[in-house]
């Protein structure tokens, strides 16, 4: 019998996705909720911390923001290690380190040391969602890989909302520590199953000879043949490369300061700071807004709440549109519709339907954006440097942020009209799409 040659290209866009590529969409998104409902943690238990240690509001920042800069940090770390020793290895790493550090969080003896163990939590959220994001934007159907991966990062809104009903539940029994220990056995849980069921990246395993046996293993499970040959591999995907040959043997760092991806990179960590930066000045702040008008605290949630809400919508439509059309111009047009529902927030914040919609379009439009920009971030760098380059962009969002967060309030102070207020809230998000459009002008073999 001959060895029959399989293309992998081939085998991961076949009419019907295999039971190894919906499994690594599965897996991913409980990947991706872990982290969600790590980020979340902090916000349900703020209030008991305040009374268990006497703390003052202000000493709660530091709390939440050695999180934020813990997840910078994974981030600008664990991407060129991904690129070096492989997406599910740094997956395993990045899992088990936030899940020692958030069970090691239930121990924490007072505000010093929580502050330590959030930020090493943090490093392991930084690493598992640029590499989870990653592999599976290399494991999906190139026909609609943008809507696969997208449907993976909806276990982000998931996890935040996970978050919620599991403090709940755990609060009244077990405290603030049950909730981190939630935190921290959600993830060690999920250990043992993708050490044993994720797939490595067959696109980061061609030509390393290190790796031709657990590449022939992939390659079963995806075809269920045993009489496939490898060699096509290097071939093919060189030959989907092959705008950028020149770049071979490079470190992943320095193939995103090339010749040919330098532009790039800066507009688009432009993009991610920018979506970021908004994002968190929204999320942070708009309830406070919302409250001070008049409306309760409930209902308050319940109107900030139409943002991720509009998020998981806006996504999906996004997802679905990129994978037909130019998505640089998708992505720009749903970051007009997040501009100007932004800036409208601030002049409607007076009549409660208003307000509903807005915010349903700014998340529709903003939260929708982040979520393609990131599916976009993993197809426009090639295989070697592909990890660094999603892990870099979300680390650079990162910083935006932290600044977000930080600036909402001082702008709201300083600026009396809230109208005016919320179309600042907004010139972020109006420079990340002409970023974004720009990109599309520069680099239109990106496009698919």
């Amino acid at each position: 019998m001959h060895a029959r040659t399989l293309l992998p290209l081939s085998l991961t866009d076949r009419e019907a996705m295999s039971p190894l590529q919906i499994l690594t969409l599965i897996l991913g998104f409980f990947i991706v909720a872990a982290d969600g409902f790590d980020i979340a943690s902090v916000g349900y238990i703020a209030p008991l911390l305040l009374k268990a240690w006497n703390l003052s509001p202000a000493q709660l920042g530091p709390i939440f923001g050695a999180g934020l800069f813990g997840l910078c940090a994974g981030s600008f770390l664990f991407g060129p290690l991904a690129d070096r020793v492989g997406r599910k290895r740094v997956i395993l790493i990045s899992l088990v380190l936030f899940a020692l550090g958030s069970l090691a969080c239930a121990s924490a003896p007072s505000a010093p040391w929580l502050i330590f163990l959030r930020f090493a939590t943090g490093l392991g959220l930084g690493g598992a969602l640029p590499a989870m994001v990653t592999l599976a934007s290399e494991f999906s159907p190139q026909r609609n890989k943008s809507l696969v991966v997208t449907l993976m990062l909806i276990g982000m809104p998931f996890g935040l909302a996970l978050g919620g009903l599991v403090a709940a539940q755990l609060i009244p029994s077990f405290g603030w520590k049950g909730v981190f220990l939630f935190g921290g056995l959600f993830p060690l849980c999920l250990v043992p199953v993708a050490l044993f069921w994720l797939p490595e990246s067959l696109k980061f395993m061609t030509g390393k000879p290190r790796f031709a046996a657990e590449a022939k293993k992939v390659m079963l499970r995806l075809s269920n043949n045993d009489d496939v040959r490898l060699e096509s591999l290097v071939h093919q995907f060189n030959t989907v490369d092959s705008s950028h040959q020149s770049e071979a043997g490079k470190t992943p760092a320095s193939i995103l300061f090339s010749a040919y991806y330098r532009v790039g990179t800066l507009l688009l960590w432009l993009t991610f700071f920018g979506t970021l930066w908004v994002y968190y000045q929204l999320s942070s702040w708009l309830p406070t807004v919302i409250t001070q008008t008049g409306i309760d605290v409930p209902r308050a949630a319940i109107m900030a709440m139409m943002v991720p809400l509009g998020g998981v919508f806006g996504a999906v439509l996004n997802a679905f549109l990129m994978d037909r059309f130019n998505p640089f111009l998708i992505l720009t047009g749903s970051y007009i519709i997040a501009a100007v529902s932004i800036a409208l927030i601030g002049f409607s914040i007076h009549e409660v339907m208003w307000v509903y919609v807005t915010t349903f379009l700014a998340g529709f439009g903003l939260i929708g954006a982040q979520a393609g920009i990131t599916v976009t971030s993993s197809n426009f760098y090639n295989t070697a440097a592909r990890a660094t380059g999603v892990s870099w962009c979300l680390a650079v969002g990162r910083i935006g942020s932290i600044l977000g967060a930080m600036t909402g309030g001082l702008l709201l102070a300083s600026i009396h009209s809230v109208g005016v207020a919320f179309v600042i809230f907004a010139v972020p998000t109006i420079i990340a799409g002409g970023a974004m459009f720009m990109i599309g002008r520069l680099y239109p073999n990106r496009a698919r």
